[in-house]
């Protein structure tokens, strides 16, 4: 059976240089650096049009709910583009979608929308400074949820963070509401209320943080991590749908872009349109960065972020930069520094360690290979030895045989031997 085999013209082109491939900690520092990107970029942007809604007198605490979640349909492109349209992924979307993820996804959800709940009813009164910084305790708070449920070990500038983030908080909440927030209407009471349900919304996303990094230990790949964030927002858009529909919120979003916003319409859509978008992109930064190292990391990233959102907070609405926002701004970054320092020493003792044990490794293999030298070494004298003794043996019993034979001959000669045993021994 014969089988014919065509090959392919060749090409007269020459062959493009061979373009060396990511290695995989090459593409580990691009995920983290676009995640981070992501999380910069939204949570500032969504903090300041925010703040502008509620400025130009926007006043629908569900519609801020609503937009945080509301985006989800974005995040079916980053789901289905690589395996439909671009062909760069073999995973089929929610092919490793278990119910159990799928129920811890909807329960995750549903914490955020009430977590986005709080920070928009926080957020419509404080101003965004002040907002930022109490947000900021989160961090002490991910740090104690991060023990109980991660296991996080807690070192001298955990606990000095922690601290400090707290004392921060507490001026704030204590000293805030000076005259800058009574001039604009905002009452002692209001203030408060809008400080503590900032103060919750930083406790739940405290929790929302560790929680995840239990649950994306079991995941395998980022493209999971996209597509619970997906479930996730579906789930809190759901719950604000539902509080939208109990208390009217759609027909106030329609009277609200006509007649109360002072920006008309066409301002009203661009801010709720842009805050949707900003708001997707610091949801799946901030999963992308706790998928990608832990969730203290991420919170650590975060209240990086909140010196931002307070700069913000005083260059775009002149938000008041008094006495109170200076000490405390000092106590955060004291923490955050504190902490940054921490984190260096321990990685530095680390390194350290693994340097040590490296050299260890490398002097336990170097004293194998002398005592595998030795043991060849030894193996090749004791044969050199033993061929020696052969060769000794041989020449000995050599010697002997010829005596032997030159006494016989002698024998032969004087008539004691027969001439047959004389031949028989010369042949």
């Amino acid at each position: 059976m014969e089988v014919s085999v065509s090959l392919p013209p060749q090409s007269t082109t020459p062959p493009a240089p061979a373009v060396p491939a990511a290695t995989g900690d090459e593409r580990y520092m691009i995920l983290i650096g676009l995640n981070y990107k992501c999380l910069f970029l939204g949570s500032v942007s969504s903090s300041l049009l925010s703040k502008f809604y509620f400025n130009h007198k926007g006043s629908s605490r569900w519609v801020s709910t609503w937009v945080q979640s509301a985006g989800f349909p974005l995040l079916l492109l980053p789901i289905y583009l690589p395996y439909h349209l671009f062909k760069c992924s073999q995973r089929k979307p929610f092919s490793r979608f278990n119910p159990k993820i799928f129920l811890l996804s909807v329960m995750v959800g549903f914490l955020l929308g009430i977590n986005n709940l709080l920070f928009s009813w926080g957020n419509s009164y404080l101003p965004v400074s002040t907002s930022s910084f109490i947000l900021s305790s989160q961090l002490a708070f991910n740090l104690i949820l991060s023990v109980i449920i991660v296991k996080q070990k807690i070192t001298f500038s955990n606990l000095n963070c922690v601290v400090l983030l707290t004392l921060s908080s507490v001026l704030l909440g204590l000293h805030g509401g000076g005259s800058s927030t009574t001039s604009q209407g905002l009452t002692r009471t209001k203030y408060l209320i809008g400080f503590f349900c900032t103060l919750g919304a930083g406790l739940l996303f405290a929790l929302y943080l560790p929680l995840m990094e239990m649950i994306y230990r079991k995941v395998y790949c980022y493209a999971m991590v996209v597509e619970m964030q997906l479930v996730m927002e579906v789930a809190a858009t759901a719950l604000a749908f539902a509080g939208m529909a109990w208390d009217r919120g759609f027909a106030e979003m329609r009277n609200e872009s006509s007649w109360v916003f002072d920006l008309g319409p066409r301002a009203y859509w661009l801010t709720v349109g842009f805050n949707v978008f900003t708001w997707q992109l610091c949801f799946l930064g901030t999963a992308g960065m706790i998928f990608c190292t832990t969730s203290l990391t991420s919170g650590i990233c975060m209240t990086v972020l909140m010196a931002m959102n307070v700069l913000g907070g005083v260059l775009v609405y002149g938000d008041e930069f008094g006495g109170a926002k200076v000490v405390s701004t000092l106590l955060c970054w004291w923490g955050f520094c504190s902490y940054v320092y921490g984190i260096y020493v321990n990685q530095k003792k680390r390194n350290g360690e693994e340097r040590a044990k490296d050299k260890v490794v490398n002097e336990s293999q170097q004293h194998d290979c002398v005592q595998q030298l030795v043991l060849w070494g030894r193996e090749l004298f004791d044969g050199i030895v033993h061929l020696f003794d052969r060769i000794c043996v041989a020449e000995v019993l050599g010697r002997e045989a010829a005596a032997v034979v030159r006494q016989i001959a002698s024998g032969a000669a004087q008539g004691q031997y027969s001439s047959v045993v004389v031949l028989k021994l010369e042949n």
